[in-house]
């Protein structure tokens, strides 16, 4: 028997698609799902770049307690945004099928090799900031803010000569034709993946959302989201992480970690393999601290 939900989704294009994709997954299974607009203080800050605004809640807070209330039953967040710690009276009920995880280049028809020196590139993330910084220290990296729309904007109006964003964004709003080039950056941890939260004892809402959980998108983000717990990290920190099935050894994930100096000139690395997702996660970030990642990110918390 079908179930009535209503989704909370802030109200840009991105995460208006992802919302709908994740009600049209639930309609197919019977349920009658509505969505409603909630307003945050990411939305309504856009003059500040997110780090210096502390990234912690700044598109969550207002889902959460619409939740916590009862005026919504689920939210739809980009994983990789969300706390690695459930927040009070809340949980992460399912994880859909994850969608492309790199990051990808938008540069007028350029690659990220024949950008020319001093080109302009914007980024929202620290973890992209640095590793463009690592492989092409004469860029101008810029700090970018706004929805996908007004950043491809930008670089159309030559505001910048290009931006870097995540390519699953791209893909979920119909605009794959604007990738110039996908990245072989390590992804943020999570990256591509929406994690559907609800309320704690909502078990309804919580057994029916459970039927579009993919198992094995899970057990890859759960390696990451760990990896990035046991080094102390948010999604303001420059990490990347990307768990994959093992092919040839069944139940077996291997997770590559990075850590990387803001500047671009120190790059940390990690890989290994196991079946437990969270053992793995931990021996990673273990590896790399023993590496000396732990420098690197307590210069990047100032």
């Amino acid at each position: 028997m079908g179930v009535k939900l209503v989704i909370g989704t802030r109200g840009s294009l991105l995460a208006r698609t992802q919302s709908e994709q994740v009600a049209e997954l639930l309609r197919a299974r019977g349920h009658d799902v509505t969505l409603r607009i909630i307003v945050t203080r990411g939305d309504r800050e856009q003059s500040k770049p997110v780090p210096e605004l502390g990234g912690k809640g700044l598109f969550t807070l207002e889902l959460e307690e619409a939740l916590r209330e009862g005026t919504v039953h689920l939210a739809v967040h980009s994983l990789k945004d969300l706390p690695t710690e459930d927040s009070d009276g809340l949980v992460i009920a399912a994880i859909p099928e994850r969608e492309d995880p790199r990051d990808a280049l938008v540069a007028r028809g350029r690659t990220l090799e024949r950008l020319p020196s001093g080109a302009r590139i914007g980024t929202a993330s620290l973890r992209r900031r640095a590793l463009l910084m690592a492989k092409r220290p004469d860029l101008e990296i810029v700090a970018l803010r706004g929805n996908i729309d007004s950043r491809l904007r930008k670089v159309a109006a030559g505001e910048m000569d290009g931006i870097v964003l995540a390519a699953a964004g791209l893909h979920r709003i119909g605009r794959h034709a604007a990738v110039d080039e996908y990245l072989g950056f390590p992804p943020a941890p999570a990256q591509g993946a929406l994690g559907i939260q609800a309320a704690a004892g909502a078990d309804d809402v919580r057994a029916a959302v459970h039927t579009i959980h993919d198992h094995t998108t899970a057990r890859a983000v759960l390696a990451e989201r760990t990896m990035l717990a046991a080094l102390g990290g948010g999604c303001s920190v420059p990490v990347g992480g990307l768990a994959q099935d093992v092919a040839d050894r069944p139940g077996q994930l291997k997770l590559h970690g990075t850590v990387a100096a803001l500047d671009g000139t120190s790059l940390i690395a990690g890989e290994m393999e196991d079946g437990d997702p969270i053992a793995l996660g931990r021996a990673v970030a273990r590896a790399l601290i023993e590496e000396g990642a732990q420098e690197i990110l307590d210069a990047a918390r100032g």
